[in-house]
């Protein structure tokens, strides 16, 4: 994959940097139970901050059923500020690639007009609520429609449709966390919205060691390890979707403090049916969670078996690594991010959910994760 600028491996890997700063941030806001400590989107109680003075307190206080915690509130809008930050390096990225396209340019630039109209529609107090929504949200997705037929009509050869479709997980991102709000913190919804922040990480990971001169990491081992390591990103990506589930669903000590044991038990009541509902309808509130305890042991136990799982076939591809000159580095390197993600979810529970932990824990599944797409960016066979 040739560079489309040649400065644009740079401009990717800032994103890169500030990717992962976002996601845990998020999970700091999320675990911190500060979701819907803004109650309206994209603004906090009708700011472009949050309400900090007195007089800007009760403003709020009258004006919005939620009471103002300014110890929170800034937690959630300072997330969307750097969130908006990416997406702005994101589009940076894009028009770079599409420059030397027909209609290129533009394109990315009606696309992301389309989304900047989209937003002051939903804000808006005239007419009907429910009809703004729906209609912002069709201009998101006639957004969305013309960035993906531009995608698919481009190569990939300079970068241009993977910038594109990166461009597009963003835009949908805005869109969940805006859902995340109004559809008061539904776990579905949270979940996806993790994974959207995930995928855009691992694109934007593709994307800056592709376009960056010499980073291949050439070896006649290559094809088995990355067959390995596809394996290993499925699993990974399931894991961390039911990591996601767990703490949407507030499930993270369903089974007490107790490890490896749940309840004192090797096998408590569970009720995986319950637990697994994706879809419960709207206007129901999520935060501190709706099942009951057989349901959210049922998470926690299918977090913890598909755990085993993932950690069995990633020591695996470690020690391979590790064993193979020239890889050694970053096999240690998996393996010591392997080694710590273990210590920390165990940790999780044996301390009761400290949030320090349950923070570095979202970190570490996301160092995880840019290793392994970073690795399958780069190894290749002799030609």
């Amino acid at each position: 994959m040739t560079s489309p600028h040649r400065h644009f491996h740079r401009l990717a890997w800032a994103a890169v940097l500030l990717a992962p700063g976002v996601i845990v941030f998020g999970s700091f806001v999320r675990l911190s139970n500060a979701g819907l400590s803004c109650p309206d989107w994209p603004t906090c109680y009708g700011q472009a901050t949050w309400p900090t003075a007195e007089h800007e307190i009760s403003a709020a206080n009258e004006n919005f059923e939620r009471a103002v915690e300014v110890t929170k509130a800034w937690r959630e809008q300072f997330h969307r500020h750097i969130a908006g930050l990416l997406g702005v390096l994101v589009l940076m990225l894009s028009l770079l690639a599409a420059r030397k396209r027909a209609f290129g340019v533009t394109s990315v630039l009606v696309a992301s007009g389309l989304v900047a109209l989209s937003i002051p529609v939903y804000m808006s107090a005239a007419g009907d609520p429910d009809a703004n929504h729906v209609f912002a949200v069709a201009l998101f997705l006639v957004a969305e429609a013309i960035l993906f037929i531009q995608a698919m009509r481009w190569s990939n050869a300079d970068a241009s449709r993977l910038s594109l479709l990166v461009l597009m997980v963003i835009i949908f991102q805005a869109v969940l966390g805006m859902w995340t709000v109004i559809w008061l913190v539904k776990p579905v919804i949270v979940m996806a919205h993790l994974l959207g922040g995930l995928l855009t990480l691992s694109l934007l990971t593709w994307l800056a060691w592709k376009t960056t001169p010499g980073p291949a990491l050439v070896f006649a081992e290559a094809p088995r390890l990355r067959r390995l390591l596809w394996v290993g990103l499925g699993l990974l990506v399931v894991q961390i979707a039911l990591g996601g589930w767990t703490s949407a669903n507030y499930a993270a000590l369903a089974c007490g403090t107790d490890f490896p044991t749940c309840l004192g038990q090797w096998w408590p009541a569970q009720d995986y049916r319950e637990g697994f509902v994706l879809w419960r309808g709207i206007g129901v509130d999520y935060e501190g969670g709706v099942l009951d305890g057989p349901a959210r042991v049922a998470i926690q136990m299918a977090h913890r078996m598909m755990a085993l799982l993932v950690a069995g076939h990633l020591l695996v591809v470690g020690i391979r690594m590790v064993r193979t000159p020239g890889l050694v580095f970053w096999g240690v390197v998996l393996l010591v991010l392997l080694c710590a993600q273990v210590a920390l979810g165990i940790s999780n529970v044996l301390l009761g959910l400290p949030l320090w932990v349950a923070v570095a824990h979202n970190a570490g599944a996301t160092l995880l994760l840019f290793t392994v797409v970073g690795l399958l960016a780069r190894l290749r066979a002799p030609e």
